[in-house]
């Protein structure tokens, strides 16, 4: 089978550390590669591999390359005229979060992207991530009944590239943010708390959703958190999950005994993990946290036409409830 021909916007440390190496593991060949220096873009082609193309003018990559699609990795506030300019040209488009700073602007790419009808897609890795697609899986089937409620934290040292609130919550946190929309649905209500100190960020969030879900969420981005970590706690009508720092999922159950549980060695969880070994590379990191499974996704969804779950208008919902809770701390 052919492979698929993608173009790159963006050679930066996050990209040549997670984004291109995933797309050479689903299956991608390089074709082009556009930064502001051709030595730049030269060394990024040579570095993964690529005969490819460089270029110091995206427009003109865009323009003269023909691709399965474009993948902009750059600033944050580079995006949208970056991937607005992507669809002008009729190229599908994958983009590194955020897409847009407000909903509003947002909203206006999804406009864009919706008329020309072409393929956007956000990446909101943590929906590809192994451990929370096999949770959303439990929620979707039904096993275990109805969600009832969840717990989740994430916290990680942001301060040198966050240094408030606002960018906190849409470069860092809206990870997880989404990750609370995609296996719950939409949210309304919001209150929450906040105890920070410029770029150290301490965030308690209590959340309803329109299918009854409550729950709450620990976010923090302060040097205390040199480690980073993150879990998800799920309680169902009969048994709970736990997603734990994306490299298992344990499932409980609820059964009932005949005798005393405690009695006996009856109780049981189902736990999930990866196969680890000494020989697993450090390319388990890019499939356990999602990176591999967003790039194949999109992949697929140019080839096949189908709209990706993470799209251009579903971003619209995320960046609105970014804006939702932080204009609801108190």
């Amino acid at each position: 089978m052919e492979k698929s021909k993608l173009c790159f916007i963006g050679a930066g440390v996050h990209a040549s550390a997670n984004i291109y190496p995933s797309a050479i593991e689903a299956g991608a060949t390089i074709q082009a590669i556009s930064t502001r220096n051709m030595d730049r873009s030269r060394a990024a082609l040579q570095r993964f591999g690529s005969s490819g193309t460089p270029y110091d003018d995206y427009k003109r990559m865009v323009k003269n390359e023909e691709c399965d699609g474009v993948v902009v990795v750059a600033q944050p506030e580079d995006h949208p005229s970056l991937v607005l300019d992507c669809i002008k040209a009729g190229k599908n488009v994958f983009v590194d979060k955020p897409l847009g700073m407000s909903a509003e602007e947002a909203a206006e790419i999804a406009d864009v992207a919706e008329e020309a009808g072409v393929t956007v897609m956000v990446g909101f890795m943590k929906r590809y991530a192994p451990c929370y697609s096999k949770l959303k899986e439990l929620i979707s089937g039904g096993k275990l009944g109805s969600v009832r409620s969840f717990q989740g934290k994430f916290a990680v040292d942001s301060t040198s590239f966050c240094k408030n609130e606002e960018q906190f919550m849409k470069l860092v946190a809206i990870h997880f943010i989404d990750l609370v929309r995609y296996l719950f649905g939409e949210v309304v209500l919001v209150t929450g708390f906040k105890n920070s100190d410029n770029e150290s960020i301490s965030h308690s969030i209590s959340l309803k959703f329109e299918n009854g879900v409550v729950g709450s969420l620990y976010l923090a981005g302060m040097t205390a958190w040199s480690r980073e970590g993150e879990n998800m706690l799920v309680t169902f009508d009969h048994g709970f999950a736990i997603a734990d720092e994306v490299n298992s999922l344990t499932v409980h159950e609820s059964q009932t005994f005949a005798d005393l549980p405690w009695k006996s060695l009856n109780e049981s969880d189902t736990v999930y993990t990866p196969s680890a070994t000494p020989m697993s590379g450090t390319h388990r990191d890019l499939y356990l946290r999602g990176f591999v499974g967003e790039i194949s996704h999109f992949i697929d969804c140019c080839k096949t036409g189908v709209i990706p779950t993470s799209n251009a208008r579903d971003n619209v919902k995320t960046m609105a409830l970014c804006g939702q809770i932080l204009s609801n701390l108190l």
